[in-house]
């Protein structure tokens, strides 16, 4: 006999917190203190002081908001887009002008968002954006802008799921939740006609009219596996006409080696653009700690002479295809033929990559637990003495305390290694599993090669976090 499935948890049948995430206008009570909070932070870091340490532009949103967003993403899931504040204007246009228009075919993959993924990453290096706050505020209010224009003209979550590059970080961390949107019982799912979930449930008066959409990145509930593409809005909930949506837990990472076709995605390992953002996740992880650490800078110095060049530019951009194309073409391409080879395997090395790349998400979601986190707790008290200064330009008798940090970086390294413990099993997990999978006869063989690259990127990381890292943009020593 088979074993009976394990009980799942679901959040929304939870007395308090799930009748608040039932609540109708539950998202818009998360948007809103967001929305507020990135005003004030624009507003100080257009009309504030210039100096990193000193403005919350630069304090909240790369000390603070990165390291929240992983924490909360590991722990349960998106919710960060759930209470994403660029969609709250968005929210408010359509109520006065209704998009006419639907994503360009063309577009309807992930590349425009890998490349601004990639792009954001370059800039924030390049302008130093760590220590600009005007130049964050101009990022922020460009964001919003960006999320304006293309969902006001575009139909559905255009901006989220083809344009975002915050959007596409976060599907690709959430893989590691232990929460996700699911039907609570699929035999309703089949009996269901009307299929509100996805289409939205519709006036009984007026069977024209929409009065609950439904999930505006198109996936059908029935159908959908994992949290890739799902920004916790809770938009299906409401549609839903059986009350069958929870929000379940499961196993963290068990959809990585699950490979049937999924619902507004497809099949993972046939879809080129979601192989790629896998590893520019997990690489970007990697190169964004290295632009921390004291070893970039003897890097930076070498190519510059090599170049015969004082621009930072060129040797960022040669750094950049260094780590993000070359690294991964070498070693994941490495890694396929040695697999392809052991297994007897006819297959292209581009389909094995593509079926073994969410092996190195566990690792890459570990890295940048390790490297935000560690800016999140030695500095967590940082925007203290901003708002005490705030408050004391208001006239009240405060004295900002400019020593103000958080835990000594010493009691934050164990913590760093533990989670690239993790980090580094989690990654093996998933190779054996997605070995099982394509290779049954030779799973060994099949694994030993994607185990060993998750060994040397663990390596990687281990020596990277080893290095002192800059304290960026506060008086903590950067």
């Amino acid at each position: 006999m088979n074993a009976p499935a394990p009980q799942r948890t679901d959040l929304l049948a939870w007395p308090v917190l799930g009748r608040f995430l039932r609540w109708r206008h539950a998202r818009l009570a998360l948007q809103l203190p967001l929305f507020l909070l990135a005003v004030v932070t624009i507003g100080h870091g257009l009309a504030g002081p210039q100096l990193a340490p000193k403005n919350l532009a630069t304090l909240l949103v790369w000390v603070h908001y990165r390291g929240l967003l992983v924490m909360a993403l590991l722990v349960a899931g998106n919710v960060f887009c759930m209470a994403c504040p660029f969609l709250l204007p968005r929210e408010l246009s359509r109520r006065l002008l209704t998009p006419r228009w639907r994503w360009p075919h063309r577009l309807r993959s992930k590349w425009l968002a890998l490349a601004l993924f990639v792009a954001a990453l370059f800039v924030y290096e390049w302008l130093d954006l760590w220590g600009h706050p005007f130049g964050t505020a101009v990022l922020a209010l460009v964001y919003f802008g960006a999320a304006l224009a293309v969902d006001g003209l575009f139909q559905g979550g255009s901006f989220c799921k083809y344009v975002c590059p915050i959007g596409q970080f976060n599907f690709a961390a959430s893989t590691m939740s232990p929460l996700e949107v699911q039907a609570r019982d699929l035999s309703v799912c089949a009996s269901c006609t009307t299929h509100d979930c996805i289409k939205g449930a519709r006036d009984p008066q007026e069977p024209a009219r929409i009065v609950q959409r439904g999930c505006e990145l198109s996936l059908f509930i029935p159908q959908k596996t994992g949290n890739l593409d799902c920004t916790f809005c809770m938009d299906c909930v409401h549609a839903c006409p059986h009350d069958n949506i929870g929000l379940l837990s499961r196993l963290p990472g068990e959809a990585l080696w699950q490979d049937q076709p999924r619902s507004g995605i497809g099949r993972v390992s046939r879809r080129r653009d979601l192989s790629a953002l896998m590893v520019l996740f997990t690489f970007g992880a990697l190169l964004n700690a290295f632009g921390m650490v004291s070893p970039v800078y003897a890097v930076q110095a070498w190519l510059a002479g090599l170049l015969g060049t004082t621009h930072e530019l060129p040797v960022l951009a040669i750094l950049f295809a260094a780590v993000l194309v070359v690294e991964p073409v070498v070693l994941m391409g490495g890694a396929a033929a040695w697999t392809r080879r052991a297994t007897g395997s006819a297959d292209r090395l581009v389909d094995i990559c593509g079926r073994f790349a969410p092996v190195l998400l566990p690792l890459g979601v570990a890295v940048w637990m390790a490297h935000y986190g560690f800016h999140l707790f030695t500095g967590f008290l940082t925007p203290l003495p901003v708002f005490q200064t705030l408050l004391a330009d208001l006239g009240l008798p405060v004295q900002p305390h400019w020593g103000a940090g958080g835990l000594p970086a010493s009691q934050v390294y164990p913590a760093e290694l533990f989670l690239l413990a993790l980090g580094l099993l989690g990654s093996i997990g998933v190779a054996w599993r997605v070995a099982e999978r394509e290779h049954p006869a030779r799973t060994a063989a099949a694994f030993v090669p994607w185990a060993t690259l998750c060994a040397l990127l663990w390596a990687a990381a281990m020596w990277l976090l080893s290095q002192p890292m800059e304290m960026r943009g506060t008086f903590l020593g950067g």
